[in-house]
């Protein structure tokens, strides 16, 4: 948010890791990560790291302290819950945790993101029929099964 005209990250750049993630995908995030085809300027991403499997952490951990010897300009980014920081992945990379509080206030966030995920006028995109011609949307409901 320090660049408010920088754009956001891409696909390649974040994995939203979940129980399903395989190690294969771990490991060609890793790879795009540690192999630097762009000068360094990517910021790569894991969330919910905490949430790999056993298996895969594993695999992840060792894929990592090979990969790192080749490569020490990475730039790795593993967010995970802190209520899960018994799990593997946090357990390992505890010597690198950073707790965070984010240092923007909501609203400011709120106008960042919108600023990136608003559709350029004039545009013939389907994002026009949403609120503010946003392409991004977050529907939400408190009561379980009304068709959200």
């Amino acid at each position: 948010m320090y660049s408010p005209d920088q754009p956001l990250p891409t696909f390649d750049e974040v994995l939203l890791c979940s129980p399903q993630t395989t190690a294969e995908q771990v490991e060609l995030f890793f790879r795009r990560c540690f192999i630097c085809c762009n000068g360094g300027e990517k910021i790569y991403t894991m969330l919910y790291a905490d949430e790999l499997s056993y298996d895969v952490s594993c695999r992840a951990e060792e894929l990592f302290q090979h990969l790192q010897h080749y490569n020490r300009n990475y730039r790795l980014i593993i967010l995970c819950n802190c209520e899960r920081e018994h799990t593997y992945i946090p357990s390992v990379f505890s010597q690198y945790k950073v707790h965070m509080i984010p240092q923007r206030r909501l609203d400011e966030i709120q106008q960042y993101l919108q600023h990136h995920y608003r559709v350029p006028q004039p545009s013939r995109s389907a994002a026009f029929v949403f609120k503010d011609s946003m392409c991004v949307g977050i529907v939400s409901s408190k009561r379980a099964g009304v068709g959200k």
